[in-house]
């Protein structure tokens, strides 16, 4: 039986078992509240609704007033403002410190909450008069840094919507993105520093700002350098500031757009997937108190950059009174124990990260416990790709014995997780806990039928009230339709391979749209990595299969990036085979390794398997990815020799 690395204390002080004692009936275990959360969604989000008393006008009765997905209805009598919920900041005073920001490009900033209200009114105040009404679009080109945690709670205030690229991205990756949806004021740095190294970006700004014609405003924020003077027209984070102004909020209806958020882009242009106000604020509640267990006296931190969702529910740990601790800069800077000092001086309660950084630490030998006190440490959490059984026991055994690691897997496309962790449920090696409340995961076989204990299509069956509003200027619903719903009518079609357990338990082995199928067998990414990577060699590794048009068994491919000075020979190519065969199976051994240079991956650090499968079947670079959606835009030009090779 796979170990269990942590049990839950079960002593009624999580906020789940204070919100299962608030029901009007009674759950023998997490199994049984999941299932009644997914058949009876409107009592569940109701109860939800009702835990969190969230500030509004109307009538909460109805919770689903209709489940079409997609189309679903949700609370259609209320009007409420995602910033007014985040700004309650409940259990703190006004001299509490609520958001604590590091950063590579200059001091410590910290705010407390009544600091943080200011700013948003002041902010707020500064968009009014540049001509902002609700609906108008609000853009930042900046980083994980408080001024565009205010500039998006002061957006959301009047009811402009809001939307964020890091500023990593480059010109083109952002036009691709700004330009499907016009805004009219945009937040941009003059740059910032990545380690020790200064990244100037004002000739992208100046780029971006002459790409978009909406842009009525341009607001500077002279960030690496305090002194770069603001570009003609535009004026300064100071002077949009400069006013104080009360603060208020414009009550919406539930599904009124907050944010934009978009797709990787690897093929075509982004998908502009839309926010709103009441589903986001309400998944996020549940998950950050009910699963993550966060509260007042947690520093809540996530590394992320404003590129990703994650972003997105790290700055939502102000609806449930947490301090929010930001990071900019480069995470391995001066090494990859930087970011668990980081936690110790900040006082970080949960720790969320990506799975490749936390194997990483592994890899390179790192003991956390023994460079970092991480005694106030009592949640890390894990996302970004599946992070497997010895990846869980690196963080119990140099981590802490005593943290709950909360895997989790969900996306841009509903802005938090489907299956995750639980404050009631054990947590076993390379598994993640339980499906999350309220999201009616299933496995579906080839015949669409839900499958316990194999391998099957990850879908959801019921809406979540934080699935898209809908995709921006898709005014017939037909983008949306055929990115989730195209292939299974009424159901949700994620795109991922998902095995559930007889326990409830959850595996993802990797994107279903790049699968392997030796001889009728589907094999996941995510296992190949696992054991590739954990060779001290290989640095990265990247699988595909070629199916043979004729029905023969295709050739499974294996590119790998080596540590630096090496070069793959005989051996190592032997050794790589023996670890699959020997630790996997003979199905998973390779036809054929290649080195590379690097490999492609999204400005958010994932993997892309199906843009190399189609260079690989004739595809062109420009037909296969988007370039600007890449780290590495590069990366994809050795995969055209390969071909040849082939």
């Amino acid at each position: 039986m796979t170990d269990i690395l942590w049990s839950p204390p079960l002593d009624g002080s999580s906020r789940l078992e204070q919100f299962m004692r608030g029901l009007d009936r009674t759950f023998a275990d997490y199994d049984e509240l999941w299932a009644w959360s997914v058949e009876q969604p409107d009592d569940f989000w109701r109860a939800v609704w009702q835990e969190f008393d969230i500030p509004s006008d109307g009538d909460p009765t109805a919770a689903l007033a209709d489940a079409s997905m997609p189309g679903a209805v949700w609370f259609p009598d209320v009007r409420l403002n995602y910033a007014e919920v985040m700004l309650r900041m409940p259990g703190r005073a006004d001299d509490d410190v609520v958001v604590v920001a590091a950063s590579q490009s200059r001091d410590d900033v910290r705010l407390t909450a009544r600091e943080l209200r200011d700013q948003v009114a002041r902010a707020r105040a500064g968009l009014v008069r540049a001509g902002v009404a609700p609906g108008d679009r609000v853009a930042a080109y900046a980083p994980n840094i408080p001024e565009t945690l205010v500039l998006l709670l002061a957006a959301a205030s009047l009811g402009a919507v809001f939307s964020s690229c890091a500023p990593e991205f480059g010109t083109q990756s952002v036009v691709d993105r700004w330009q499907q949806i016009e805004p009219t004021v945009v937040l941009a740095v003059d740059g910032y520093r990545y380690g020790t190294k200064g990244v100037d970006r004002r000739a992208e700004v100046a780029a971006i700002t002459e790409s978009l014609p909406s842009v009525r405003t341009l607001v500077w924020l002279p960030y690496l350098d305090p002194a770069a003077p603001a570009p003609d027209g535009a004026i300064t984070w100071a002077e949009l500031t400069a006013e104080a102004a009360p603060l208020e909020f414009v009550r919406l209806p539930f599904a009124s757009p907050l944010y934009v958020l978009f797709s990787s882009g690897t093929t075509g242009l982004p998908k502009p997937i839309v926010h709103g106000h009441g589903g986001i604020t309400i998944e996020h509640l549940k998950a950050l108190a009910l699963h993550h267990d966060l509260g007042p006296d947690d520093r809540f931190f996530w590394f992320s950059t404003t590129g990703w969702m994650m972003w997105n529910l790290l700055v939502s740990g102000l609806a449930v009174g947490s301090t929010v601790v930001m990071f900019d800069g480069d995470p391995a800077h001066p090494d990859l124990a930087m970011l668990w000092q980081l936690a110790e001086r900040l006082e970080v309660t949960y720790f969320g990260t990506s799975a490749p950084y936390l194997l990483q630490c592994r890899k390179e030998g790192l003991v956390p416990h023994d460079v970092a006190d991480l005694s106030r440490l009592r949640g890390v959490g894990s996302t970004g790709a599946p992070l497997p059984a010895e990846g869980f026991r690196w963080v119990y055994e140099a981590v802490s014995p005593t943290v709950q690691l909360n895997s989790i897997s969900g996306g841009t496309d509903v802005c938090s997780g489907f299956v995750g962790a639980s404050p009631i449920v054990p947590v076993y090696a390379g598994e993640i806990s339980c499906r999350l409340l309220g999201c009616a995961v299933e496995a579906y076989d080839e015949d669409r039928r839900p499958v316990i204990g194999s391998l099957g299509e990850l879908v959801i069956t019921l809406p979540m009230p934080s699935m898209p509003v809908g995709f921006w200027g898709d005014a017939d619903g037909s983008r949306y339709r055929a990115a989730y719903f195209e292939d299974i009518p009424g159901v949700w079609r994620h795109g991922d391979w998902i095995t559930i357990t007889e326990r409830g338990t959850c595996t993802i082995t990797g994107r279903s749209d790049a699968t392997l199928n030796r001889g009728g067998v589907r094999l996941g990414t995510a296992e190949f990595y696992t054991v590739v990577e954990a060779l001290p060699e290989v640095a990265d590794s990247l699988v595909v299969h070629l199916e043979d048009d004729e029905g023969g068994a295709g050739q499974l491919l294996l590119f790998v990036v080596l540590a630096d000075g090496l070069v793959l020979d005989k051996a190592l190519h032997q050794r790589i085979a023996l670890a699959l065969r020997t630790q996997l199976s003979p199905r998973h051994v390779p036809d054929a390794v290649h080195q590379v240079a690097m490999l492609p991956r999204t400005l958010s650090g994932k993997k892309l398997e199906v843009p190399v499968k189609k260079i690989l079947q004739g595809a062109s670079i420009e037909d296969a990815a988007a370039k600007g959606a890449l780290t590495n835009p590069d990366s994809l030009d050795a995969f055209i020799d390969i071909r040849e090779s082939l």
